[in-house]
Parts: structure tokens; sequence; C-alpha cells
């Protein structure tokens, strides 16, 4: 696990090696025990690898980067984990291929020289990474299936810059970043961030989950000595699951299969030369997580972090402490005074590196801090699963609308009373879902729009459209997926794909990614595996919601006899939670001077903001989410100072 760092030019600059320095020293947080970089003249130009190392696979120099071919053709940087490291050398030593080091770093640079991007669905892991092909001249660029590893670029007609965090990617670009004004809107509106390639700054990018991208480096000079630009870089998608129903396997069968993939996985990302715990939260997935460690190691001490809200109706501890003891694991325990945020929140919002979404993101970090604190390297996590096995609500509306495609009308029937006796659901509801399922859209547009989103009340949209923004308040800030007619009566798959592919999971692998390694540890999501998604996205979809609105279907079939079953059986589970008002209260003051960087966004109306978060520190309102994020990306102004007119 590491930060990386790539930096091309055609005019290195005066303070060109300082300014490198300083950016692989921002990383140095991803990367502590070694930082490195190199220097090659290619395609007329400098190219700079840096690298921060945060040893994890083969402690020895052996695991030093940048990684070279023999050949000296390849040369690689690389951040994340490849698990089935070991199968994939196996593979190779019998076509041929010598090793001279136990990494799987050079697994990676051996498949890359001999399978090229076609290793990729290979690859059983997290990464993002960059390979620099000599003879081609060119430098790619790719990122894991489902953006677990974090890589931003940006791009001019005479430099490239690409890093694993925008702090270190900023100190390279020649000029003072800019807001990206329809970000902030999409974000402060719905709440919505990491759901494609923009970023909050202007000309920088992340390059999106399951995509590459192959810069020709020579073109650089080229379009230089034409007087012309570079031509477009255009990333493609290298991983996008089927969804296609297979109809080969009974229930009992598909979570027979889905307990030994899951297994599986757990024995893979069990692969460490360095201490490993495990984040637990007293939900399914984390459970699983902790009991299926101790089913592939009897004997593997355990330790495990959770963050508990004692006194709050979103404490999970009894829960935890169950697990804990069902598996004999060492426990270790966060509870958060209200005061402690506001000391906290500054390096929290300078560690995420953009606004976010809630204060759960806060109660994480803490767990990692936890974890550090007990000299743990590694973690293990339950995130993905939701996205993957149809957790939160079951994405119930996707569920109704294939049972209406498929003229399932009494399954529909049955599904709406039984998934409204759920915990926190009601019929009403249910019943209104499935009715926006089956009226036209325009109907379902119209409905939305009646229910006028008071945030609009912030809002100056006069001046949006002076910046080029029209109408956010018809923008779908649902997070829906774009409907094909390919999924007809495929829908739950074709959403759970949407979320899995950047639309839902983007967000929170980011807060999981910045908050580990903030505190230097890798955070690894067994869940999230390219076999395991495919075979899940083509599973009936009764088989992941029931036909009764019972979510986690499968999973909680697939995990009998592993996790116990008083959480298996568990209906009261809500998100991870913190209680955010008792939070914010004590920090009244200080939270209300944040707000004064509102004024400089012409597009705000911050009195009328300032007044609803006055209203929520002093008890008078209850805390909103968008109160939240006013104050967060108030503060996020202040300590990145973007150009914002």
């Amino acid at each position: 696990m590491c930060g990386i760092l790539g930096f091309f030019t055609l005019d290195p600059f005066s303070n060109f090696e300082q300014r490198i320095k300083e950016s692989i020293d921002t990383l140095r947080h991803r990367g502590p025990d070694e930082q490195t970089r190199e220097q090659y003249q290619v395609a007329d130009g400098t190219l700079v690898f840096g690298h921060a190392r945060l040893s994890i696979i083969d402690l020895s120099p052996g695991g030093r980067q940048p990684k070279h071919s023999n050949d000296g053709r390849f040369s690689l940087i690389f951040n994340g984990e490849i698990y089935n490291y070991k199968e994939l050398r196996r593979e190779l030593e019998s076509q041929g291929v010598a090793f001279h080091t136990n990494s799987d770093t050079e697994v990676l640079l051996a498949c890359w020289k001999l399978w090229g991007a076609d290793c990729l669905p290979k690859l059983r892991g997290m990464f993002a990474f960059l390979m620099l092909d000599r003879q081609k001249k060119t430098l790619t660029c790719v990122r894991d299936a489902f953006g677990i590893k974090p890589l931003f670029y940006h791009l001019n007609d005479r430099t490239l810059v690409i890093a694993s965090e925008l702090p270190s990617l900023l100190k390279l670009i020649p000029h003072k970043p800019r807001l990206n004004h329809e970000q902030a809107i999409e974000y402060l509106l719905h709440d919505r961030y990491d759901t494609d390639d923009k970023t909050f700054f202007e000309g920088i990018a992340q390059l999106q989950p399951g995509y590459l991208i192959e810069i020709q480096l020579d073109a650089f000079s080229q379009a230089s000595q034409e007087g012309k630009q570079p031509p477009p870089q255009t990333a493609r998608r290298w991983w996008y699951p089927n969804i296609e129903e297979r109809r080969d396997l009974t229930f009992s069968q598909a979570a027979e299969q889905l307990r030994e993939m899951f297994l599986e996985n757990i024995r893979l990302h069990l692969r460490s030369d360095v201490p490993l715990g495990a984040a637990l939260s007293g939900g399914i997935d984390s459970s699983a997580v902790v009991c299926a460690i101790r089913k592939q190691e009897p004997d593997l001490p355990i330790q495990t972090f959770s963050f508990v809200a004692r006194g709050s109706p979103v404490d999970e501890e009894s829960w935890i402490d169950l697990v804990n003891s069902q598996v004999n694991a060492i426990s270790h325990k966060v509870f958060i005074e209200p005061n402690d945020i506001a000391n906290d929140l500054d390096d929290l919002i300078l560690a995420q590196g953009e606004p976010f979404g809630g204060t759960s993101i806060y109660a994480q970090y803490r767990v990692f801090k936890l974890a550090k604190e007990h000299g743990i390297i590694v973690t293990l996590d339950g995130q993905g699963a939701d996205e993957l096995l149809a957790g939160y609500h079951g994405y119930h509306d996707a569920r109704m609308l294939s049972m209406i495609e498929r003229s399932e009308f009494g399954k529909l029937t049955e599904f709406v009373h039984g998934w409204s006796q759920w915990p926190g659901r009601s019929l009403g509801y249910s019943v209104r879902t499935a009715l926006r399922q089956i009226l036209p859209n325009g109907v379902t547009k119209l409905e939305r729009n009646l229910r006028r989103n008071p945030v609009l009340d912030w809002i100056d949209l006069k001046a949006l459209a002076s910046l080029g923004i029209q109408n956010p308040a018809l923008q779908n800030g649902t997070g829906n997926w774009s409907r094909q007619p390919e999924a007809r009566g495929r829908r739950l798959a074709e959403s759970l794909r949407a979320a899995l592919t950047g639309n839902g999971l983007g967000a929170l692998l980011r807060h999981g990614d910045r908050n580990s390694m903030r505190w230097s540890i890798e955070s690894r999501v067994p869940f999230l595996t390219n076999d395991m998604a495919e075979f899940l996205l083509t599973m009936p979809e009764h088989y992941l919601v029931s036909d009764k609105g019972e979510t986690k279907y499968l999973l909680r079939k697939a995990m009998r006899d592993i996790v116990p079953d008083i959480i298996l059986n568990r209906k009261d589970k809500i998100g991870f939670a913190t209680p955010e008002g008792s939070w914010l209260k004590p920090i009244g003051d200080k939270a209300l001077g944040w707000t004064q960087s509102a004024e400089r966004m012409r597009f705000l109306h911050p009195e009328p903001m300032r007044e609803s978060l006055r209203k929520v520190l002093s008890g008078q309102a209850p805390f909103t989410q968008p109160t939240w994020r006013f104050l967060n990306f108030c503060r996020w102004l202040d300590l990145f100072a973007p150009i914002v007119d």
C-alpha cells in the first residue's frame, strides 16, 4: 500500500526538484516506510515517478519501487495489493518467467509484460498504477474495478500530473486551482460526489473505477512543434460486469457457492507480513468478515476496532460484544466526546481532500486512529456488501420495477406488503414507491419537483446561470442509474452494477481510503472482488432480496453456522450512524465562524444557510444533512482556498 506520483513535462521549471520533493512528502502518510523517486528522459520530455511505501508484502528492499522489467522496457509504480499474486506467480513461472523478489509488485509487472491490459481481469486486488512503456512511449494509468484505490490527474498542453491524492497533485499544477462550481452545487443540493470523473477542482479529474487511460507521451512534443494542443486523452473501461440472469443454480446451491467464494476471499485478504485486525460495526457485513476470519484461521489472534455511541439510539455495542465473544476477539472501542470533532475536523477535511457527506466519516476516522494506536497496519472491512448484495433498503424501487416489467403483479403485491413490515419502513411508503415505478416518467418528475428541496432557498439561481449551470432543481439528485433497454426485468441487478461502478460506492470507498491512509493503515474490503461481483450480479433477483423484502437474502443463507443466527436475523440494523446533533451543539460559535467563507460564493445566500445552522446548534431544529454539508463545504473552502469567482 502506497502513494504514487507521476509527473511529465516538456519544460522543467526552476524549482522543479523542490516541488517534486514537496509533492512526494504530502504522500508520506500513505507510505511512511520509504519515499523514492526516479527521473527519466522520454519523448523529448522529463518523466518523474515518485513513490511513498507502506511495507505490507515483502518488507525487504525487494518491494521497493519504481520497479523495472529485466529488458528495461517497462517501469511501474503501484499503489495497492494483488491478493492472488502467489497463484499468478506460479502461472507465470510455468511459462518461464523468473522472479527475484517476493513482492506482488514484481508479479504485476510480469503480468503486464506478458499479457498487457488483458491481465487486469485476472487480478484479485485493489490497485492504482502507472506503467511506462519506453518502446511505445506511452504511460498507462489504471484503476481497479471498484475504485478502491484513488488516482487523480491534471493534463494541459505541456504537462501531465498524476497522484494518489489531491494535495500531492496541487503542488505541481502550474496555477492556483479554481473551484468546480458544478460539483459544489451537486454536493450542496443533492449530496452527490465521487459519482463520475469530476472533482471539486476545475481541470483536475479522477480516473473512474474500472477504467484505464493510455497517454501517448510523444504527442506532447509533436503538438508543441506544430503549435497545436495535444490530442484529447480518452479513458476506456476495462471492467463492466454482465447482469444477464443465470438459472442453473438453486438458491441453496448459490448460497453454498457464495460461501466458498467469500471464505476464499478472506483467505487471500489475510496475506500480510505485518499485524492485521478488523473493523467491526455489529452489522451483518463486518460480522461476516470477522467470523469468516475465525473460520479460516482458528488459532489466529483477532483484534477488532469499533465505534460505540453509548447512551444513543444508534449504539451498536451489544452486537459488537456478541460477535467478539463468538470469535474470542480482543476488542478495542472508541467513544467520541462532543468536543472531539471540533478538535479533529480540520485534520479530517485535509485528509479527505474534498467535502464529504456526514459525521459517520469522522467515526470511521477515529476507528482507524484507534487501530494505529494498537500497532495494526492492515484491517479488513465489510464495505461494499450493501452494493453487492442489495443492502440498505434492498434497492426496493429497482426490485419493484423488475417485477412490473416481468408482469409479476402477484409477486409485486406480496413484496410491497412484506417489504413494509421491516423496521423503518411503512406500507404507505412502499405503495408510493411501487406507484412511482408504474406511472410515466413525466408524472414522477413532477412529483419530485413538488417536493421542493429546501436547499434551493440557499442558492442564487441567477448567479448559477451566469456560471453556466442551469436548473439545478431539475437535476436528478437521487443517484438513480441510467436504465438500459437490455436490462428490462433486471433492474435490481442493473442498479447494483451502477452502485458498484461508482454511483454510490465511490464516495464510501473514498472515505475509507483517506481515513485509513491518514493513519498509515491499509484497509482491505474482501467483499469486493471481480469474480464475486460477476457471480452475484447474474443471480436471480429474488436470491438477493426475497419476495418478502428481506435484504441480503443470499448472504444470510451463506453465512449460517459461521455468523451467529441472532446477527443474521437482525431486522433493526441501520447504516453506520452517529449522534451528529449532540456532537455539533457544543461547537456553536466556532462552527458559525467557519461559515464566513460562504460570503465569497456569489451563488450562495449565506444568511438563510447560517440561520438553519443556528437553529440546529441551539437545539431549536433537528440535525439535517444539508446543514452539515454547508458547514463542511465552508471549512473546506478555508483550508484549500480555491479560486471561486
